[in-house]
């Protein structure tokens, strides 16, 4: 059997496996691309195409959120597809949830979050979509990015190869590691280096390291409209209440918990199956509704009417669209690792796996690329 050789071998297509060839091309190398699928086909195309820097705590996470955002524009541009820095709105309809944004403002300020507490009127000024009804107040953000994930992820690979000279080895499988060998398609191959961006295939390769990582699944529900009628624009992305529960750049605000404690005992449903409830939309006009999140190795594949129904109840709270005609429903899974933000680990020299970024691949994959290209990250 012949042998072909990279310098760098991504395993992997998805917004993990693309931020590391982007990172390895630009630091000068020759790389090769692998992914089993003729397109990238899992979680980096089935969410909001949310950056969103705002949901991370202080520290070295919105350092690496605010990166990620700088080369999203970056790349948009080169690449061709739409970036739209519209910003993001938390709304409050609720005394304790007003409580939690005062808090976050008045502890943050002096971090890279770029966020201001709006009036009412100040909110209803940036949104046509929120409701004015009971609204108390919301949370300005400056510095989150919508792309279309599904035209993002499908036109990056074309900007590497054509930019960088990445090239990519579609519905080849990479079946065999053993460093500094490994199959691909049949094919026997060599490299320098190996970055595995499996995402939640990660029985296939080392999987007694993933084993021994703890690393699960979480699968999201969410829905999709038809474009919206006459043009019509959302604005910044917008959430409320629920949301404040679910990101940890919140975590530090005193009446967090009493927040917490309504949701569960007016609301238990919410917590059940892990509801917090945000939208974006994309150039086209459409806009996304999510999500749920449920928890485990084994996840149900069939999606509930009765989940997507409570999403829809409760955005209906806070916006108003003028159509809210669904044209698509599914569900994404992605692989988190408890109590982390990613799994960087070395199974063997030459070799780095990389995956877990949980619900923030979108938001960190790129600036943590750079990080674990510029070894950054202990393994």
């Amino acid at each position: 059997m012949s042998q072909q050789h990279a310098e760098v071998a991504i395993i992997g297509a998805g917004i993990v496996g693309l931020a590391h060839a982007l990172a390895a091309a630009k630091r000068g190398s020759k790389v090769v691309v692998f992914d089993r699928h003729p397109i990238a086909i899992g979680a980096s195309i089935r969410n909001f195409g949310m950056v969103w820097p705002i949901g991370q705590p202080t520290g070295h996470l919105l350092k690496r959120a605010i990166r990620s955002r700088q080369i999203w524009l970056e790349v948009s541009e080169k690449a061709g597809f739409s970036a739209d820095p519209c910003g993001s709105l938390h709304l409050a309809y609720q005394p304790d949830e007003l409580a939690v944004l005062q808090e976050l403002v008045e502890t943050r300020q002096h971090d890279l979050y770029q966020i201001a507490l709006l009036s009412p009127a100040q909110v209803l000024e940036k949104s046509p979509a929120a409701i004015p009804h009971g609204l108390l107040g919301g949370l300005w953000s400056a510095t989150e990015v919508i792309v279309d994930p599904r035209q993002a992820i499908g036109m990056i690979p074309d900007f590497l190869a054509r930019c960088y000279g990445v090239e990519f080895r579609f519905s080849q499988a990479v079946t065999a590691v053993n460093y500094p060998h490994f199959t691909a398609g049949g094919e026997r191959w060599s490299c320098d280096r190996m970055y595995i961006c499996s995402g939640t295939d990660f029985e296939t390769l080392y999987p007694a390291v993933f084993q021994h990582s703890g690393i699960t699944k979480v699968k999201l529900q969410m829905l999709r409209t038809i474009p919206q009628p006459d043009g019509w624009r959302l604005g910044p992305a917008l959430c409320a209440g629920l949301t404040l529960t679910h990101y940890q750049s919140f975590a530090h605000c005193p009446t967090l918990p009493a927040l917490k404690s309504r949701i569960q005992t007016d609301t238990p449903d919410f917590v059940d199956w892990g509801i917090h409830v945000m939208v974006s939309q994309n150039a086209i006009g459409e806009l996304t509704i999510g999500d749920s999140h449920e928890y485990g190795l084994h996840l149900d594949p069939f999606d509930r009417a009765d989940v997507n129904q409570i999403i829809l109840d409760y955005f209906q709270t806070f916006a108003a669209p003028p159509s809210l005609q669904i044209a698509q429903t599914w569900h994404g899974i992605y692989a988190k690792l408890p109590g982390k933000t990613e799994l960087v680990v070395q199974p063997e020299p030459g070799v780095t796996i990389v995956n877990a970024p949980g619900g923030a691949g979108m938001t960190l994959s790129f600036g943590l690329a750079e990080e674990v290209l510029d070894g950054l990250i202990s393994r």
